[in-house]
């Protein structure tokens, strides 16, 4: 399968195939000891009888999903993706994928990261990315003593995926260690060019204030056999001691080529792929970082320059933000067996 996956996914058409009817959601709030605090997220996963016919994830700029609230889970059982999103993102940032994969007949469980997640952010705090991985190790232990889900999952398929700094919390995981004094060397190399580092310098949040021996310690949950890292964060000053403890099938996911690739999460140009010769890796053209959030409304882009904000709903010429979306799901439900 890994041979297979090593390519370029630039012109691959999608054949997508979903269940008869939208997935269930369900929310929840699950006890975090780390934090002091309960944290919140949702499942998704194929439905049954009952529910609430929704639009999930919708708001002025981008177009929502259908889903079925509160839908008994179908019959069966099921593997499991354990998805996180990127910094500053939310549960609904990566709805389409959620719900997509649950339609293809995946169970799929993503919390919003405390101090990461838009309305709950600081920066500082964020960068301990270890909490990310302690927050699905607990959504994880959570779901496998609920006797309403445990039964449904197949848990010889346990995935961890993530977009972005997600996609970071995804190889933790797996078994990646960070390299703090790397990170620190790349956003001395790189500076205001590297998004996330230029973000911590505007923001006064020093890599020197975290404790190096937590950003370099494993996070590695041994219940989980399969990573898939969609433009991670992080992912700088990678050798082979930090790769050493991973033995679940991993993909690593680039989004665009040239200009358009976001060096903050340039794993290529940061060695990875040779560091971790046993991964597959794909990329996306064209593409750009954000053409992972959801689909914009025809006055998406509009409303985010009234109000200033990023321009996430600008994809390069020739991007199909829709058509990509179709793609990443493809590989992770390939990579899954679905």
């Amino acid at each position: 399968m890994n041979t297979f996956l090593k390519t370029t996914f630039a012109l691959m058409a999608s054949a997508t195939a979903t269940l008869a009817q939208p997935a269930g959601v369900k929310d929840l709030s699950i006890a975090a000891p780390h934090h002091d605090a309960n944290i919140t997220g949702a499942l998704y996963y194929p439905s049954a009888e009952g529910g609430v016919a929704q639009t999930y994830a919708e708001n002025p700029v981008f177009i929502g999903v259908p889903v079925l609230k509160d839908a008994e889970i179908a019959d069966g059982r099921y593997p499991l993706v354990m998805l996180s999103h990127g910094m500053g993102g939310h549960i609904r940032s990566l709805g389409w994928l959620s719900t997509a994969l649950a339609e293809r007949g995946a169970i799929v469980v993503a919390v919003n990261h405390p101090n990461s997640t838009w309305g709950d952010f600081d920066l500082a705090e964020g960068l301990k990315h270890w909490t990310r991985a302690q927050d699905m190790s607990r959504v994880l232990d959570t779901l496998l003593a609920d006797p309403k889900v445990a039964p449904h999952l197949d848990t010889q398929q346990i995935m961890a995926a993530g977009f972005s700094y997600g996609g970071w919390t995804a190889l933790s995981l797996a078994g990646m260690r960070g390299n703090h004094a790397g990170y620190v060397a790349h956003c001395a190399e790189y500076g205001m060019a590297s998004s996330h580092c230029a973000d911590l310098m505007r923001g006064n949040a020093g890599l020197q204030d975290v404790n190096a021996a937590q950003w370099n310690d494993s996070y590695a949950d041994v219940r989980i056999n399969s990573g898939f890292a969609i433009d991670p964060g992080l992912a700088w000053g990678i050798h082979a001691q930090e790769v050493a403890g991973i033995s679940a099938d991993i993909t690593l996911l680039s989004l665009g080529q040239g200009e358009d690739r976001l060096l903050a999460t340039d794993f290529d140009l940061g060695g990875l792929p040779a560091t971790l010769p046993q991964a597959a890796v794909i990329n996306l053209s064209p593409a750009a970082h954000f053409s992972m959030l959801p689909v914009c409304k025809p006055m998406g882009a509009a409303i985010l320059a009234d109000e200033g904000d990023d321009p996430v709903c600008t994809d390069p010429v020739g991007a199909d933000r829709a058509q990509l979306h179709a793609q990443v799901i493809d590989a992770i439900a390939a990579q899954l067996g679905l």
